[in-house]
């Protein structure tokens, strides 16, 4: 189980200079963690790896737990750039269902990264608010084109995230393939997401 540093903000990068140490950070974190895993990943190496001194790294990420919880909110990020002012799809829930087989199958592609980041969330949630969590159902209620959500609608929306995680842990840990994995995040989709 990762560790969590003693409690303080980490850095927010301002400047060009700062956004492109920060960017090859997690680059860096996304290769060795691929590779590695979480539990055999270096910061020390990442630093190097990343071309910044190891006093920086730790200046944005004060633990491993927060460089790859970083790194998952920074692939969610992604994710809002291909819905990002898209039309209302006529099917929502097949909307969403696309967008979370398609996020399952980067992870999925990655095992060693995914625990990573997976591991790294579920820390840091126990211990703070979780950025990673609140931008991914943000992520959900943009598809589904709800801007202002009824307390049914959040609820829905949460539950099918905690659906689709543990699908993906089960497919991450070898419980089931990825195929029935993209298939459960279908069912689990149409049925709780298909009077929103």
């Amino acid at each position: 189980m990762p560790r969590i540093a003693e409690p303080r903000p980490p850095a927010e990068p301002s400047s060009p200079e700062q956004k492109e140490r920060y960017r090859r950070i997690l680059q860096a974190a996304a290769r060795h963690g691929a590779a590695k895993g979480l539990e055999r990943v270096q910061m020390h190496d990442i630093a190097k790896d990343a071309g910044v001194a190891i006093a920086t790294l730790y200046r944005y990420f004060p633990s491993k737990t927060h460089l790859f919880t970083a790194l998952m909110g920074a692939r969610v990020e992604e994710l809002f750039d291909t819905v990002a002012d898209a039309p209302a799809p006529p099917d929502p829930a097949a909307a969403v269902s696309d967008l979370l087989i398609g996020a399952g199958r980067q992870l999925l592609a990655r095992p060693l990264l995914a625990h990573a980041m997976m591991q790294s969330n579920n820390a840091a949630v126990r211990t703070s608010d979780s950025a990673v969590t609140k931008v991914f159902a943000d992520l959900m209620l943009e598809v589904l084109h709800l801007e202002d959500p009824d307390a049914e609608q959040e609820r829905l929306v949460r539950i099918t995230e905690a659906a689709w995680y543990g699908i993906i842990m089960s497919a991450l840990n070898g419980h089931i393939t990825a195929e029935q994995a993209d298939e459960d995040t279908r069912v689990a989709c149409r049925r709780l997401l298909a009077d929103i």
